[in-house]
């Protein structure tokens, strides 16, 4: 099992998203997307109350079956209201290695719940949130054993317009991954702590994120699908995906 989560490097790292995902062949892209080189897989856990525009995605069942498929890391991002610590037990049991909770939900329960599944489960642990949440509300969540903090750009999921990302990377993502930065600095956690933009990334604007201090990005469009739908493995379009990513992110990653 690779252990790259909260090691912070000079390379900025892939989260494989896998909300694109084509469950009818998920073990040979999860497969496919690991030989292709990303870092970890980024599953998005909902429970239908949390976006309740939406049927419930990424249950249990898609986790048990994407553990049997890799040996990298597995992030749970939970997109639901209150977990409670028998989701974070069950999580464990399914071989999840992150959890990321979702502040706008877990109000006062949130320092508890990352100090269960830190230090009883043996997790690692992380807040996320979308954008419109103030950047301040991670303020309190700089602290050692929490291994990353996530923001993730306003998406309209509604919209199923294939080869395109349903996010929006507003100008003012720049601002908040910048002013993200220097919190994270300012604690002195800039070696241990990892800071994730979700959704809306591609090729043409990764690299002023990773100059604005991004340590992973979260793919899944450019990973998982084109303007001829969801990519098919033993086609080389995953693998020619991550390729395409890593040569632009290395490149700024170095500069």
């Amino acid at each position: 099992m690779r252990d790259t989560i909260g090691k912070v490097g000079r390379q900025t790292k892939v989260a494989a998203g896998l909300f694109w995902a084509d469950y009818s062949v998920l073990g040979a892209q999860v497969q496919e997307l690991e030989a292709a080189g990303v870092d970890w897989l980024h599953v998005e856990v909902r429970d239908g109350k949390y976006m309740d525009f939406g049927m419930p995605r990424g249950g249990f069942d898609i986790l048990e079956g994407v553990r049997k498929s890799t040996s990298l890391e597995i992030e749970a991002q939970l997109q639901m209201v209150r977990p409670g610590f028998d989701v974070f037990r069950q999580l464990k049991e399914l071989g999840v290695n992150l959890i990321t909770l979702p502040l706008e939900t877990m109000g006062e329960m949130t320092m508890q719940a990352l100090t269960y599944i830190k230090d009883e489960l043996g997790l690692k642990a992380g807040v996320w949130a979308w954008q419109g949440t103030p950047i301040c509300a991670f303020e309190q969540y700089l602290v050692p054993f929490v291994d990353i903090i996530e923001y993730e750009s306003r998406a309209h999921f509604w919209v199923k317009e294939s080869g395109k990302s349903p996010h929006d990377m507003d100008a003012i993502m720049s601002e908040n991954i910048r002013r993200m930065r220097a919190m994270v600095d300012e604690a002195g956690l800039q070696d241990s702590m990892e800071l994730m933009v979700d959704g809306g990334l591609n090729a043409g604007n990764v690299a002023e994120f990773i100059r604005l201090g991004m340590t992973v990005g979260e793919f899944s469009s450019p990973l998982l699908k084109g303007p001829d739908g969801k990519f098919i493995p033993g086609t080389g379009q995953i693998e020619a995906g991550v390729k395409k990513l890593r040569a632009v992110m290395d490149n700024a990653s170095q500069a």
